[in-house]
């Protein structure tokens, strides 16, 4: 368990930099976006590339993320339901969830989408708007956000059954987000 335990931590280290890198991909958008409106009112000017770009720059920081999302357990779920369970049941949960659920979906998108960003980068598309950008890096970005979701999955699977079997602490104990309502309630409004 220890060689996959390493592997796994070699994967959180990758996400995590790549997740805290990529908020940076914000900022960049903002300011193309901010520069792209400015030359618009000043000169009367505007450029398919640029708002191109932001959407690349926009998908980027969203596919770039998912993985670290995962990572840091943030991923949508129903806690009505989820946090009513005992933990050793909510990571037989997570589990089944990882292995029958994400995973598959990663794979078969990883499987669509090579083939499809390789037939982009050797055709060179470009957009077929007036003056925008070469299609196949936002492609390539799809790619490379689901190859990082698909390493994430792996290592989230390897830390359940570590935690499962006693191999390792529990990285992220669930705390329910919602107190329960009679704490909800202040002392003073109760009866």
């Amino acid at each position: 368990m220890k060689p996959l335990l390493g592997f796994s931590r070699l994967i959180d280290t990758v996400t995590e930099n790549i997740g805290k890198a990529v908020g940076w991909l914000i900022l960049v958008a903002v300011l193309v976006s901010a520069g792209n409106a400015v030359i618009r009112k000043i000169f009367n000017m505007s450029s398919n590339a640029w708002l191109e770009a932001q959407w690349y720059l926009f998908g980027a920081a969203f596919m770039f993320a998912a993985a670290y999302t995962l990572s840091q357990n943030e991923h949508i779920r129903i806690d009505v339901v989820y946090g009513s369970f005992s933990r050793r049941v909510q990571h037989w949960i997570d589990l089944f969830g990882h292995v029958f659920f994400l995973m598959p979906f990663v794979l078969l998108m990883l499987y669509y989408l090579v083939p499809y960003v390789r037939m982009s980068y050797v055709s060179g598309e470009v957009s077929s708007s007036a003056g925008g950008l070469i299609i196949w890096p936002a492609k390539a970005i799809l790619l490379i956000g689901f190859v990082l979701l698909a390493l994430q999955g792996v290592s989230e699977i390897i830390k359940k059954i570590a935690v499962m079997t006693g191999n390792m602490d529990d990285p992220t104990p669930y705390v329910p987000t919602h107190a329960p309502l009679d704490e909800a309630v202040g002392p003073e409004v109760r009866p």
